[in-house]
């Protein structure tokens, strides 16, 4: 939906650490959103890294900024916005992305004109996209030893140079299969552009919330992709395999032996996503995939 009546007075800033030339351009986005009258906050990581000084700025941790922020503006690529969200998910501050990184499908706001872009956004005319998370917990002697959440993917795998794994998968306690493969990848919508998409999964709209199972290089080619209801609580176990472990968003892992489960469900904490006004999410396919590219003399109308 578009707003045209949100009010913003504190913003957080997240900036994806070493990259190279960004001082300037953060300098540039507190300038104007002091001269805003924004009262500008740095998260402590970036606080750390960035090594500029302003007056008025103040640091806190992830916590603290979901506290007392409006919204947060994030700087870097998918990954530094994957690693904020999931700690600002259960405050439900509003994530703002600016793309400093190679692909970008959440951080959509060029580095080039962002003051504009932001202008716009601050000043009510956005469209506002949320987002579902999942969560999932290991355990073992059914004793929970590691908890994540995960805005993309959760992710089973065996490690290098081990073979296959064995997998037992459970769909609301009912069986589903077993299955000898690389791994499984467990997926939202938002993540169906990710890992998924790679390992020959579909595409979900994010609207549609489904949760979506990608075997990964699967030793029966009648093991594929499907799609689940999101309220399905999905339970992984470990029959077999070396080095074997789960990670979520690839930001946090945890080591698995034989008989360990990992139970995964949706979140009941989502993720905001403020938009140029008129954003897209098919033009962000496009962009981003090259849907609109054709080999030399293909596909051109006379």
């Amino acid at each position: 939906m578009t707003a045209t009546h949100a009010v913003f007075h504190t913003i957080a800033l997240v900036v994806r650490q070493n990259t190279d030339g960004i001082a300037e351009p953060v300098r540039s986005l507190v300038d104007f959103l002091q001269q805003g009258g924004y009262q500008v906050v740095f998260e402590e990581q970036t606080a750390a890294h960035l090594d500029l000084r302003f007056d008025d700025v103040q640091v806190m941790d992830a916590a603290a900024i979901g506290a007392s922020c409006d919204a947060a503006i994030v700087m870097g690529g998918d990954g530094t916005m994957l690693g904020i969200a999931r700690q600002l998910a259960p405050f439900d501050v509003p994530l703002i992305g600016i793309n400093q990184g190679r692909l970008g499908f959440m951080t959509d706001i060029p580095l080039e004109g962002m003051l504009d872009v932001l202008a716009r956004i601050l000043s009510g005319s956005y469209k506002a996209e949320r987002r579902t998370l999942l969560e999932g917990s290991v355990l073992r002697n059914d004793v929970s030893i590691h908890v994540g959440m995960a805005v993309n993917d959760v992710v089973v795998s065996r490690g290098t140079g081990a073979g296959m794994a064995e997998l037992r998968v459970e769909v609301d306690g009912q069986f589903m299969y077993n299955q000898r493969s690389d791994g499984l990848i467990i997926s939202t919508a938002t993540g169906s552009t990710a890992y998924a998409l790679s390992a020959g999964g579909p595409l979900l709209h994010p609207s549609l919330g489904g949760i979506v199972l990608v075997p990964i290089a699967p030793h029966a080619l009648s093991n594929r992709p499907i799609v689940l209801p999101e309220s399905s609580e999905i339970v992984v176990e470990i029959m077999r395999g070396r080095d074997v472990s789960v990670n979520f968003d690839m930001q946090t892992f945890a080591s698995l032996q034989t008989q360990d489960r990992i139970v995964i469900r949706r979140s009941p904490h989502t993720i905001s996503f403020l938009h140029p006004d008129g954003w897209s999410y098919y033009h962000t396919l496009r962009e981003k995939l090259h849907w609109n590219e054709y080999p030399s003399g293909e596909g051109k109308l006379n």
